[in-house]
């Protein structure tokens, strides 16, 4: 069975963008996009919502050649490989390889991708991560704490939600960008 993880770059006080939809601040450097690429490897589906399909569509599109950096071009070569799902009711056409849309999020049908999936499946985007959160399906939460508060914006983790974790993992990088990874209690 593979695992749903939830993945998210927040600030300190957890936002993924501030009060302006900025992000820029988020943008790894390259020793915590290596680190991020190597956490990506097993994901086989991509599940977002539209803005974070409209954000991740870059890498469609990236140059990757000689002239890139190698962790921009090995990220892209995964997200190319892999299967994508974009949940909107508003979009008409992708502009993705191996992608499909989805009008509605459907808990049971995440479930059976999970129970039928040969490689893990990541969930982007708080608003559609907040829909599997709540469905219990989330197994991982990969968060990367960025140094910097932003006082608002659009939040990383749900409200109105308990969910037990346990701690499995942690790193600290250089730039002062700090890693968790939790598993949700069973």
């Amino acid at each position: 069975m593979a695992k749903l993880v939830y993945s998210a770059i927040t600030s300190l006080d957890g936002y993924i963008a501030d009060e302006h939809g900025n992000f820029d601040w988020a943008a790894p450097d390259e020793e915590v996009h290596a680190f991020v690429n190597d956490l990506e490897r097993p994901v086989g589906t991509y599940l977002y919502g539209r803005r974070m399909y409209e954000v991740m569509r870059y890498w469609e599109t990236v140059s990757t050649g000689a002239d890139e950096p190698a962790v921009m071009r090995d990220f892209a070569a995964m997200w190319r490989a892999a299967d994508k799902v974009v949940y909107s009711k508003t979009l008409e056409t992708v502009s993705s390889a191996r992608t499909r849309i989805e009008r509605e999020f459907d808990a049971d049908a995440v479930r059976q991708m999970k129970a039928t999936a040969t490689r893990d499946i990541s969930v982007g985007g708080p608003d559609l991560a907040a829909h599997a959160i709540r469905a219990g399906l989330v197994d991982e939460w990969h968060l990367f704490l960025t140094p910097i508060v932003v006082g608002g914006g659009n939040p990383a983790l749900p409200d109105s939600v308990v969910v037990a974790l346990e701690l499995a993992d942690e790193r600290r990088f250089g730039g002062g960008v700090v890693y968790l990874r939790y598993r949700t209690k069973t």
